[in-house]
């Protein structure tokens, strides 16, 4: 039985190598770069927590990466994996890396408080970072990172398959919709990715941990959030 599970992940790991393709671009026009991929879940008729499993050893595989070798843990996601609201932060924290959970400390009571003012209770949200390691320091990911990650960010957002993506911090925003841009120009605009030909509604917002150190910009960060409660009742979304 265990060489059969053991043969098994194997086989599910490779297909999952090979059906990623690491240059993976945004685009507002419909595309597809996971179809092999996505054949082969449905072939194999996975549930969403296999898939999960699949992409979790898959990061943890990753050769020549500075981040998983200085890091004592791989940060996936956790939460209401059926949840209608999916939340991507930029990167774990000393607090994420010890206790292997999304947003502790200070930033996860913080965005706790936020996701309470718009109705939103943390064990109805599903939660996940767009890098799944602690950078060394608490650095900021280099484009590179960001990139070579963004492509099991996107297969995540698909395998929970959300209504609304909500994306905290610049980094995590650069990771899902390739932009460099200034976050406090993109934040509060509801824009949309497409993947695997399933349109995906995004807000942008400052990151908890941002907001700790800059106060003073949790007024624009409210009316984000007024913004998100708004999507959610004019889509029906029950959470």
């Amino acid at each position: 039985m265990t060489k059969k599970s053991s043969n098994q992940f194997n086989f599910y790991k490779q297909e999952l190598l090979n059906s990623i393709e690491l240059n993976f671009i945004f685009s507002k026009k419909p595309i597809n770069r996971f179809k092999n991929l996505q054949n082969f879940y449905n072939n194999n008729k996975l549930s969403k927590i296999d898939r999960i499993n699949v992409l979790k050893r898959s990061i943890n595989s990753i050769q020549n990466c500075n981040l998983r070798k200085n890091s004592q843990n791989l940060i996936l996601g956790d939460g209401n994996i059926n949840s209608p609201i999916m939340i991507i932060g930029e990167a774990p924290g000393v607090h994420e890396e010890k206790s292997g959970k999304t947003f502790q400390g200070e930033s996860g009571k913080l965005l706790e408080k936020m996701l309470l003012a718009i109705k939103i209770k943390r064990e109805n949200a599903y939660f996940s970072y767009a890098i799944n390691f602690r950078p060394p320091e608490d650095r900021k990911p280099t484009t590179h990172e960001i990139k070579r990650y963004s492509v099991f960010l996107k297969e995540h957002i698909s395998i929970i398959d959300p209504e609304i993506v909500i994306l905290f911090g610049s980094t995590a925003m650069e990771s899902v919709t390739s932009s460099n841009k200034r976050i406090s120009n993109e934040r509060g605009k509801w824009s949309e990715i497409i993947l695997k030909n399933k349109t995906y509604p995004l807000m942008i917002t400052f990151s908890p941990s941002y907001l700790i150190r800059f106060p003073e910009n949790k007024k624009f960060s409210w009316e984000d959030l007024k913004k998100i409660r708004q999507k959610i009742l004019n889509l029906n979304i029950k959470i």
